[in-house]
C-alpha cells in the first residue's frame, strides 16, 4: 500500500516534468526493497519506457491530470511480426490509476484528443486509439491484405496488455458507427480484455449489399415523409438542366473533383440515390423538403446542406478508401436501386461502393465472418450494452439480441445516428446507467 500511494501523491505534484530521476529511483525501491503484492509501475514510467514509441505530453482536460498522444510500433501482421510494423496514434488521458479505463476505439482517424461521453460519466482514465491504416497511423507500404478485423483487433488487444499492468480496474471499451462496429470485433477475437462493451449506432452487415437496408427504407417513417423523399430525388433528376450547373458551381469552388465516381454527372447521381440512407440516418426534416414547385436554387440548397458531395469526390474517396475496402472484404455494406428511377439514371454503372475501393486490389468478400460475429455475440457478448437511434438507417443492420447473453440494447425513438446516452429519453438513460453502474460495480465481471 505504501508504494502505490506515495506513487499516487508523487504524481499528482509533479505530472512529468522535471521528475524522471525521483520516479525511477522511487519505482527502483518499490521493485526491489519492499515485499509484497502491493508493486505498481507509475503509469508516466510506462508511457515514457515503451519500446520505439514517439511520445507527446498535450493538454490535457480539465478532469485529467496528464495525456499524451503516442505513436506506438505495431506488427502490421501480428502473427508474423517479421513482416515489419507501423506506428498507430493512441491518445492516453491519466486521472487515476484506481479508476476504471474508457478504450475508444475509433473506426477510422483520431486526429485530436477529446473526452469521450462514457469516460465523462465514469470519471475513468482514457485511451482513443486511432484505426490502423487512417490518419497517421498508416504503414510505409499499403499492403491491403493486413487491413483486416482480426489485425485491428490485435492492435488493441496489445494495447490493452501493455496498459493493463497500470490500470488494473474495470476496462469499458466503446466506439460509435464503425468504431462500434470495431468494438464488436474486439469482443469476438479477445472475449477476455473487456469488462464491459458500448458500442453505439454499431451496423453488423452479412453482405456487401445488405438487403435489410431496403426493408428499412421502404418502412420506416411515414408513408407521406417518404413518398416526398422519392418525389425531390425525381424533382432533381428531372431538373437536372436547371440543378446541375449549381452543383458544378459548388463543386469547382471547393476543389471537388469526380473521377473515382466517373465523372460528374455520375457523382450527382450518385448523391440524388444516397439520399434516403443519408435522410434518415442524420434525422433530417421531412417538412424542410422543397416541393413541386420550388425553384432551382430551393432544390439545390437542400441537396447541398444533406453533405453528401464530398463522399463521392476524389478528395472524400482518398480519405474513406480504407473503411471502403473493408466494406467490400469483411465489413459489408449498402448499395443503391437505380431502377426506381427509370430512365432519369443515366450515368451510375455501379450501385455497389466497388468504385470507392483501392484500384488493382483483389477484393474478396469473406460471407461468414460477420454471421460468425453475430453467433458470438448472441450467446457469448456478455456485458454489452447497444444504442441504437430508431429511425437511423444504420439500425437496418442492427445487432438484434434474441441470444442467451447478458447484453441490453436500447433504440431511441425517432433517435438518428447521433444518438448518445446523454441525449436518450429519460426511462432509457436511466435504463443504460443503472445497468452500467452495476456492471462495473459488480466483483464477477
Amino acid at each position: 500500500m505504501f508504494c502505490r500511494s506515495f506513487f499516487y501523491n508523487f504524481n499528482l505534484r509533479d505530472p512529468g516534468r522535471g521528475g524522471g530521476r525521483s520516479i525511477f529511483f522511487i519505482l527502483f525501491f518499490c521493485l526491489w526493497v519492499l515485499p509484497g503484492p502491493a508493486q505498481q509501475v507509475s503509469v508516466y514510467d510506462l508511457i515514457r519506457h515503451i519500446p520505439g514509441a514517439e511520445v507527446r505530453e498535450v493538454t490535457p482536460d480539465s478532469m485529467y491530470k496528464a495525456a499524451w498522444e503516442i505513436m506506438i510500433p505495431q506488427p502490421l501482421d501480428h502473427k508474423h511480426k517479421w513482416k515489419g510494423y507501423f506506428k498507430q496514434r493512441i491518445w492516453v488521458s491519466y486521472v487515476d490509476s484506481l479508476k476504471p479505463v474508457v478504450m475508444v476505439t475509433e473506426g477510422y482517424a483520431a486526429g485530436r484528443n477529446y473526452v469521450s461521453e462514457l469516460a465523462r460519466l465514469t470519471g475513468a482514465n482514457q485511451i482513443i486509439v486511432e484505426h490502423r491504416y487512417f490518419g497517421r497511423s498508416v504503414p510505409d507500404a499499403m499492403d491491403w491484405r493486413y487491413l483486416t478485423i482480426q489485425q485491428a483487433a490485435a492492435d488493441h488487444h496489445r494495447i490493452f496488455t501493455l496498459f493493463k499492468k497500470v490500470w488494473p480496474g474495470k476496462w469499458i471499451i466503446t466506439g460509435i458507427s464503425k468504431g462500434g462496429q470495431t468494438t464488436m470485433y474486439y469482443k469476438y477475437f479477445y472475449p477476455e480484455d473487456a469488462d464491459i462493451c458500448v458500442p453505439y449506432v454499431g451496423p453488423l452487415n452479412f453482405s456487401i449489399v445488405d438487403p435489410r437496408i431496403f426493408t428499412f427504407l421502404d418502412t420506416v417513417g411515414s408513408d407521406r415523409c417518404r413518398a416526398k423523399i422519392h418525389a425531390y430525388q425525381m424533382q432533381l433528376l428531372r431538373r437536372r438542366k436547371e440543378v446541375f450547373p449549381l452543383f458544378e458551381k459548388y463543386a469547382g469552388e471547393r476543389g471537388f473533383s469526380w473521377t473515382r465516381a466517373g465523372g460528374d454527372s455520375a457523382a450527382y447521381e450518385y448523391a440524388v440515390l444516397e439520399l434516403p440512407f443519408a435522410f434518415w440516418q442524420w434525422g433530417l426534416k421531412c417538412k424542410k423538403i422543397p416541393g413541386d414547385k420550388a425553384s432551382a436554387d430551393s432544390l439545390f440548397v437542400f441537396f447541398r446542406d444533406a453533405n453528401i458531395f464530398n463522399y463521392f469526390s476524389d478528395i472524400g474517396i482518398k480519405i474513406f478508401e480504407p473503411f471502403f475496402y473493408q466494406a467490400m472484404t469483411q465489413l459489408g455494406y449498402y448499395g443503391y436501386r437505380p431502377s426506381r428511377y427509370g430512365r432519369e439514371i443515366r450515368h451510375v454503372k455501379d450501385s455497389t461502393f466497388h468504385f470507392a475501393a483501392p484500384r488493382h486490389v483483389r477484393l474478396k468478400y469473406d460471407d461468414h465472418i460477420m454471421s460468425r460475429v453475430n453467433d458470438f455475440l448472441q450467446d457469448k457478448g456478455n456485458y454489452f450494452i447497444y444504442i441504437y437511434g430508431g429511425t437511423d438507417t444504420w439500425s437496418a443492420t442492427a445487432v438484434r439480441l434474441h441470444g442467451k447473453a447478458r447484453a441490453i440494447q436500447v433504440f431511441k425513438p425517432g433517435g438518428s445516428h447521433y444518438t448518445r446516452i446523454g441525449n436518450l429519453p429519460e426511462y432509457q438513460r436511466k435504463i443504460v446507467l443503472d445497468t452500467l453502474r452495476k456492471w462495473i460495480t459488480d466483483p464477477g465481471n
